[in-house]
């Protein structure tokens, strides 16, 4: 079931003053399950932000050389895949992504 479905029980619960806790502390912990884990990745993207985008210009570089350049001021647990993520799917408007083999990054200054 959807999460919005599960926000919609809840609140007509909630509505008609339903008192069955152990219900409504079920459907609270459907509703927010991964929301711990989501608010850790965005932390962890959050801190390598700016060393990632920092180290970006306007000459094309590969993730490998991205890497290659802040692997030692990343916070631990960080790896070229999530290095990788982040430029393809979190900040897209804050660089220009070349496409080739490999696919090569470099900073939209308009941003």
């Amino acid at each position: 079931m959807k999460k919005v479905s599960l926000q919609t029980i809840l609140d007509t619960l909630t509505s008609i003053d339903f008192s069955d806790s152990d219900i409504l502390d079920e459907l609270r912990k459907e509703i927010n399950k991964g929301a711990e884990q989501k608010a850790k990745n965005a932390a962890a993207y959050e801190a390598i932000h700016d060393i990632v985008i920092g180290v970006l210009g306007d000459a094309p570089a590969t993730v490998s050389e991205i890497w290659d350049s802040i692997e030692n001021e990343v916070p631990e647990g960080t790896t070229k895949g999530k290095v990788q993520y982040a430029l393809n799917h979190l900040w897209q408007d804050e660089i220009i992504k070349i496409e080739g083999k490999p696919n090569q990054y470099r900073r939209n200054w308009g941003k």
